[in-house]
């Protein structure tokens, strides 16, 4: 008789603990949804590089010479994500074109794709008064030799437009392997850009970490313009081919000069202090001025530091701003997943 009585309260205390979800039955239970996408752990997207999350002081590395104070310093955490290694190029976005004028005309019509996606090649005539741009205008983007230098003459709206269809692009491959979506490719928000651009080197001047402009041999270690009137000196006199010089170290190319890039951040001399400080991103929808970074193959020096801000409109197009795309990590980053 005991043991049938300490029976039947081991049964009731299997039962109890099963309804607390201590355990699992075939019917009834706590099981989770069934035929979930096969999800294996984020893997590297192709021809991107892995950025760790951490916290870095985000601001002006060395001396504000505009005198602007839009860039006060302050100390931030950024969530992993993955960045492209190089800048967009012209090939790659070629291929983005071919696909909407083969697919997307009947939806997007052709004078849109022209007019807003395909890049404005007049920029090369446009940007400079008594310069000798028409060999550019008329090779830059659509001659094969042009097709590893970085994409030019997009805009703002032209660059997020490439990320939604790159996203689309991606997934429907996905889906179709019956494997789980990827997050969304876009464009990396202002202290993203900035924290990669350091490569975890904590208040570094320039990507490469030093405050120098040249190597111990004397070579620039990017493409800008280090002198008035000189803009041969890196070894290319406008735009260079993606991955000419070092990468820093997260292994990003060109991360200073070549061409300034698109962020999705609007711009704001205030928005640095009003912003959080993790994951900051400053999306303003009504404010037309976008940030932009990285300086490029015209520009000084100041405008290649790590910690200087600048900005350009989102409608226009610039022979001198391109773009790259950025993908969050989804998941808890330990760091051990990026080794």
């Amino acid at each position: 008789m005991n043991k049938l009585i300490k029976l039947s309260t081991f049964a009731l205390a299997v039962i109890l603990l099963a309804g607390c979800g201590m355990g699992r039955g075939p019917e009834g239970d706590l099981v989770g949804a069934e035929d979930r996408p096969e999800y294996n752990p984020q893997a590297v997207p192709y021809g991107m590089v892995i950025c760790p999350g951490g916290t870095f002081h985000m601001g002006q590395a060395d001396q504000d010479i505009a005198a602007s104070m839009a860039n006060l310093n302050k100390q931030v955490t950024i969530g992993g994500f993955y960045m492209d290694e190089t800048e967009i190029t012209n090939n790659e976005y070629r291929q983005f074109i071919n696909v909407m004028m083969q697919d997307s005309l009947d939806v997007l019509g052709e004078e849109y794709v022209m007019s807003q996606l395909y890049p404005d090649t007049t920029v090369w005539v446009k940007d400079y008064t008594y310069h000798m741009g028409d060999p550019l205008m008329e090779y830059y983007f659509s001659h094969p030799a042009f097709d590893d230098y970085p994409v030019v003459g997009v805009d703002w709206f032209a660059a997020k437009y490439f990320s939604e269809w790159r996203t689309k692009h991606k997934n429907q491959a996905n889906t179709e392997s019956g494997m789980a979506p990827m997050p969304a490719f876009r464009l990396p928000t202002e202290a993203e850009w900035e924290y990669a651009a350091r490569g975890g080197r904590d208040m570094s001047v320039y990507p490469w970490g030093g405050p120098y402009l040249r190597n111990a041999k004397g070579c620039l270690l990017a493409n800008f313009k280090p002198g008035r009137g000189d803009y041969y000196s890196d070894g290319f006199t406008y735009t260079a081919p993606v991955a000419q010089f070092f990468p820093n170290d997260f292994g990003l190319y060109d991360m200073a000069g070549n061409v300034a890039e698109w962020c999705a951040d609007a711009y704001a001399e205030a928005s640095v202090p009003i912003t959080w400080d993790l994951n900051p991103v400053y999306d303003v929808a009504s404010e037309p001025r976008k940030v932009v970074r990285g300086g490029s193959w015209k520009d000084i020096a100041y405008f290649l530091e790590t910690g200087t801000r600048n900005f350009e409109y989102q409608d226009s197009a610039r022979s001198y701003i391109g773009f790259r795309n950025t993908m969050i990590y989804l998941g808890r980053s330990s760091g051990n997943e990026f080794r």
